[in-house]
């Protein structure tokens, strides 16, 4: 049966995700990472501008550029929840304008992919696909893949459920009050809990059995 396309429409969200060609790594350290989440801020408002330019710019012109671009533009998608992986990258996002997850995942993935190519010195797609979308229909699946997603670095054995909060590279620690990527939208998902450690209590009363889940998953696929 062929996969059902997704409709994307504004105020709808959608969890979207992609992984490298062959399941290759997509970051390889630490300023991987840091530029793939540089290039999330900056694309969430489709600048007419390219990274790459904005790049060059010293670190205060930078804020100035980024201030100005609040104060003169809508942002066209929210990020709700974000986990970047080896090999792939998960993120929780709602569209705000026509298109616009279309026009943010297409801006971010062939920044990246030109960044990585180039720092690599390889040729060829990064990406397995455009990326994949799974649309979010109710309160519950949305709090649940928040936690999903959040526990993905803790499922694939990258470190242990006692050092989620210290992973870098997620947005779970928005979550509980460190406000380290102030492009995350965690209000909305916070709104179903009434404190922070209720989410995260949430989160990890899960994180075995998604731990479980992964195992089977990798079982089933050998």
């Amino acid at each position: 049966m062929p996969r059902r396309k997704t409709i994307f429409i504004n105020n709808g969200i959608y969890h979207v995700l992609n992984k490298g060609v062959n399941s290759a790594p997509i970051f390889l350290n630490n300023n991987d990472h840091q530029r793939f989440l540089d290039i999330v801020n900056l694309c969430r408002y489709n600048p007419q501008i390219k990274f790459s330019l904005y790049n060059r710019l010293h670190k205060q012109e930078k804020n100035e550029f980024l201030d100005n671009l609040k104060k003169k533009h809508e942002p066209i998608i929210d990020i709700l929840a974000f986990s970047l992986m080896p090999n792939h990258f998960h993120l929780l996002l709602k569209q705000l304008q026509d298109k616009g997850i279309q026009i943010f995942l297409g801006n971010l993935q062939n920044s990246y992919a030109k960044y990585f190519n180039i720092k690599n010195k390889r040729t060829g797609p990064l990406f397995q696909s455009a990326f994949k979308s799974i649309d979010i229909e109710t309160d519950e699946q949305l709090i649940h893949v928040s936690r999903y997603i959040h526990l993905n670095p803790v499922s694939s054995y990258i470190i242990d459920i006692e050092n989620l909060e210290n992973y870098k590279w997620s947005s779970f620690g928005n979550y509980l009050n460190d406000k380290k990527y102030e492009f995350v939208a965690s209000a909305t998902i916070l709104g179903y809990f009434k404190t922070q450690s209720k989410y995260r209590k949430f989160v990890f009363d899960q994180a075995d059995y998604q731990r479980e889940l992964e195992e089977i998953k990798h079982l089933a696929i050998e």
